[in-house]
């Protein structure tokens, strides 16, 4: 029988109704999870709200650390259960979502370890007439209640950068994991509060609708949106936040990969592989445009669908698997009208290009498709790769730029005069040489830019946002008697 998972709104609050969570492998019902109305929402903003407005009742620097240390502990001992419920409901294979949960406890340890670096500032005074006599450091403070809509394709470690700076941040958070895997937040919360976080510190649910869940982040109690998916539905939220709250939003992007004459092909190929098809490419910052000098280009293009064809595509929870499902049946029909499309227009298929079952697709490259198909213009998100030929590098730099979207790149090069010219002039938050652009470790700063997003993750970053610096000034005659 499916595993019933409440609503975790601080104290009793009745559901609306209920989803099916199913794996979307083979579409088996895992749980299912209670919804919550505008009641609900009611009730966990003004529980996160009145909280935040009670300052006697923050909880100190010092129990943060002691919860999150705790909670890294709780995850570290409980690490293969993550792995396979993640798997099994977010699809991504068994042998990478082991990787998302070491990542994802790191997560919540740096969020301790960032407030044991965190500092206040001094402000020169003295330095002109009217600051003689004077002194002036400033303190970090919480936001306010934070509110953290996530996507489906990290579910834990997604999760882990955004409630685990806002509790390291001393900030109340309500997180809305995505319907299609809940699972892992829920659980990354109950460990929370294993650990001794008090329930209202961290809610979790998820709305019986989009209207409920526009009503929640355009709220006035909320003073910072935490937002991971679409770049249509991430823009449309900030439209609708009240006047005063901040906000960082996560899209995706089209990531283009250059490959120079003097790249190394069988050193570039493995890389390009992970990065492509890792997930099924279902991740922000996935390969999907390489252009390559037209002197490597079918020569890598080939040695690329070879590898590509003999990803063993299957079961996610099963060890020998490296691809597996895409989220939902849909999106092998999208892939497969994209793929279609493209070839129609005067692409050449190199392997792929045909759905596996209803749920999988075949890992497909295409060479040389058109700039005007969606294949080379529209984030795919899914387990295509394209190839482009270039005569000329500043060429290959404006195909790369042409898009609105700007996220990481990647660059293959032995000369490092070509790697510091591509990388000055990528449109891109980051630049990676000879490594694929779906490098990321949780400490570095990560952020969309254009349409790709707003504001920069990464755990020590996205603490910086969920505080406010107060500055204190004193007359240097103050003393500390009351």
């Amino acid at each position: 029988m499916p595993e019933h998972f409440p609503l975790m709104i601080a104290g009793a609050i009745e559901p609306t109704g209920s989803l099916e969570v199913v794996a979307p492998f083979d579409q088996s019902p895992i749980a299912r999870i209670d919804t919550c109305g505008s009641d609900g929402i009611e009730q966990a903003l003004q529980t996160a709200y009145t909280l935040f407005r009670d300052r006697d009742a923050w909880l100190p620097v010092h129990r943060r650390i002691a919860i999150l240390e705790q909670c890294a502990e709780l995850m570290r001992a409980r690490a293969d259960f993550l792995a396979i419920e993640a798997a099994r409901e977010g699809g991504k294979p068994l042998i990478d979502s082991r990787v998302e949960v070491v990542r994802a406890i790191d997560s919540i340890r740096l969020c301790a370890d960032s407030l044991r670096d965190a500092r206040g500032e001094v402000i020169a005074m003295g330095i002109n007439p009217a600051s003689a006599g004077k002194q002036a450091h400033t303190v970090c403070e919480p936001i306010g209640v934070v509110v953290a809509l996530s996507a489906f394709n990290h579910p834990l470690n997604l999760i882990a950068h955004q409630i685990g700076p806002a509790i390291a941040a001393g900030c109340p958070v309500i997180v809305k994991p995505a319907q299609d895997t809940p699972l892992s937040c829920y659980r990354l919360v109950a460990l929370l509060r294993e650990a001794g976080l008090p329930d209202a510190w961290c809610q979790a649910l998820v709305t019986e609708s989009n209207a409920v869940t526009g009503r929640l982040v355009a709220d006035r109690r909320v003073a910072f949106l935490s937002f991971i998916g679409s770049a249509r539905v991430g823009w449309m939220l900030r439209s609708q936040l009240a006047p005063g709250a901040r906000c960082a939003l996560e899209h995706g992007g089209a990531a283009p990969v250059i490959v120079d004459q003097d790249a190394d092909i069988k050193a570039v190929v493995p890389k390009l592989l992970k990065g492509g098809f890792y997930h099924a490419g279902q991740v922000c910052v996935s390969v999907q445009r390489v252009f390559v000098h037209e002197t490597l280009a079918r020569e890598l293009a080939s040695r690329l669908a070879e590898g590509a064809a003999s990803l063993r595509i299957g079961d996610p929870t099963l060890e020998q698997t490296e691809v597996g499902p895409l989220i939902r049946p849909a999106e092998v029909e999208r892939i497969g009208q994209w793929v279609r499309e493209a070839m129609e227009d005067g692409a050449e298929l190199l392997c792929g290009g045909r759905p596996l079952s209803d749920t999988t697709y075949a890992c497909t490259v295409l060479y040389d498709p058109p700039d005007s198909s969606r294949v080379s213009n529209e984030e795919i998100f899914g387990p295509v790769v394209c190839v482009y030929p270039y005569t000329d590098l500043d060429e290959a730099i404006a195909r790369a730029n042409s898009l609105p979207w700007a996220f990481q790149a990647a660059v293959f090069t032995d000369s490092m005069a070509t790697a510091n010219r591509a990388a000055g002039r990528l449109d891109a938050s980051a630049v990676m040489i000879n490594d694929h652009t779906a490098f990321r470790v949780d400490w570095m700063p990560f952020a969309g830019l254009r349409q790709s997003g707003l504001g920069v993750g990464g755990i020590p970053y996205t603490l910086h946002d969920m505080q406010v610096r107060k500055m204190i000034v004193m007359e240097a005659a103050t003393t500390g008697t009351s």
